[in-house]
């Protein structure tokens, strides 16, 4: 049963507050579902930081259902690069979100599920929580196969897996997501989940790829919402609550003060690509110089996903040493980034002296060195 989440009928969600709570003010007794009416995926990720850090969870479990439109997000210790595919994801317009949780890569879009469990620390049961998602999943349909792994996978018909598993574990607090495959674009998800860039040597944490499907392609009964009421259900039924899914709104301040600072964060530069572990490309590529091709060397070491080490190297009679020099003296320190280098080919064009020759060099340079960003 869905009830909005307003300041008429809402629930006190905590006893202790780390901040003003104004709009919740009767108190949950055992428990609580939740499910976003956004669809934005810094908005979501955003309400399970605040719950995270704002909520006593003590007797209290949450489970929290959101989908998000489309967007890929990586692992809290992930290399983006490494991990999807950049330039298909900006020419589709695709969100890219870093989650605080570690774990790998994940494609998000109105087919797939997301489920959070909160609990205190000592009550985080990652197993327990994925038998209760089979248990939700085999009242609607008996006949399905679905079993957890020991990587807290789970797999329809023993091969194909359907949700992966990440979580986070605090002083106090813990939660445990998933995602459920439903109905998601299986074609887009791996197209942008394959990393085209080459020479990348990092010690980010890295996905492991794996056969997926829908559970809709298995039984066209089983869409979204049957499996969201099934799991709320089943998670009622196991926690003794009553069987009501609140409907909240993330951008809510009045719910979730302070909710839209932590959205805000988790949409910055800084914290999407910032935060990648230090890594290195050592690459190579060609272009053509009067009917032949000749080799460009690239070796970029790039730490909070700005360039530290640059050295671009060009065979001298096509661009000479110098002007390779300033090319790799300009880019230290800059953001691994198109738009960036962008923005830097246009400040040399005008610092430079005026050589179209070596101007048009440069962008094809630079061209080839966006393609790796």
């Amino acid at each position: 049963m869905l009830i909005p989440f307003s300041t008429k009928n809402c629930f006190q969600l905590l006893c202790n507050l780390k901040v003003p709570a104004a709009g919740f003010k009767n108190t949950v007794k055992s428990g609580l579902i939740l499910q976003s009416i956004s669809n934005d995926v810094y908005q979501n990720l955003a309400v399970e930081d605040w719950i995270h850090d704002h909520m006593n969870l003590e007797g209290k479990p949450v489970l929290f259902l959101w989908r998000n439109s489309p967007s890929v997000v990586i692992g809290r210790h992930q290399n983006p690069w490494q991990e999807c595919n950049l330039n298909l994801m900006r020419e589709q317009g695709i969100k890219l979100a870093r989650r605080r949780s570690g774990g790998g890569t994940v494609y998000h879009d109105m087919g797939n599920i997301n489920l959070t469990f909160f609990t205190t620390k000592k009550k985080y049961d990652r197993m327990e929580n994925l038998k209760l998602v089979v248990r939700a999943l085999n009242a609607v349909q008996p006949q399905l196969d679905v079993q957890p792994t020991k990587r807290f996978d789970l797999l329809l018909d023993g091969q194909f897996k359907i949700s992966g598993t990440a979580s986070k574990i605090g002083r106090t607090t813990a939660y445990h997501h998933c995602t459920l495959l439903c109905s998601t674009d299986r074609t887009f998800l791996s197209s942008l989940l394959k990393s085209p860039y080459q020479g990348i040597r990092s010690n980010a944490t890295a996905s492991i790829p794996a056969l997926v499907k829908n559970l809709l392609e298995k039984d066209p009964t089983l869409t979204c919402e049957v499996l969201m009421n099934a799991i709320a259900a089943e998670y009622a039924a196991y926690h003794q609550i009553d069987n009501h899914i609140s409907l909240i709104n993330p951008t809510d301040e009045t719910l979730f003060p302070g909710i839209n600072s932590k959205a805000k964060e988790l949409k910055t530069w800084e914290w999407i690509y910032g935060k990648t572990p230090k890594f290195s490309i050592n690459t190579s590529f060609n272009v053509l110089y009067e009917q032949s091709h000749l080799e460009i060397k690239v070796f970029i070491d790039i730490k909070n996903g700005r360039i530290e080490i640059c050295n671009i190297e060009a065979p001298d009679h096509w661009l000479p040493m110098e002007i390779c020099d300033k090319l790799n003296s300009s880019f230290i320190g800059s953001k691994f980034c198109p738009i960036e280098t962008s923005m830097l080919i246009n400040i040399l064009h005008r610092t430079c002296p005026e050589d179209d020759e070596v101007h048009s060099k440069w962008n094809i340079l630079c061209e080839k060195i966006k393609g790796i960003m």
